[in-house]
């Protein structure tokens, strides 16, 4: 598969999932994204287009895995979120399957008290 090929298959499976989730002023999208160094995650209001909540790997200092430190990820935008008064959110996981760091930024997310 080259470099095209693996553009336009993410892209479709973007697009597949954006279809489903869209991030309202009740119910926020908690947006994951992952480079291969750090894990950045938002929570995002689409109606308003504005990001309510933002946390990245580079505002904690928790050594581990990248897996472990994604799980502090998903513990910070939790804690964040319930400063900012939400509870409730919808997980946009974008073109990343639901396993490993995404997967963990969302449980850890759930554990502390985040809906979704």
């Amino acid at each position: 598969m080259n470099v095209t090929q693996l553009r336009t298959t993410r892209h479709n499976r973007l697009v597949r999932v954006r279809h489903h989730v869209r991030g309202t002023t009740e119910r926020p999208r908690l947006h994951v994204f992952r480079s291969s160094r750090y894990m950045y995650a938002q929570i995002i209001d689409d109606e308003a287009g504005k990001t309510l909540v933002a946390a990245c790997e580079k505002e904690i200092k928790v050594t581990g895995t990248k897996t472990e430190r994604a799980a502090a990820i998903g513990k910070l935008i939790a804690e964040k979120a319930k400063k900012a008064k939400l509870s409730k959110v919808c997980f946009d996981r974008g073109y990343y399957n639901y396993h490993g760091r995404v997967k963990a930024v969302a449980e850890a997310a759930r554990t502390e008290g985040l809906e979704f």
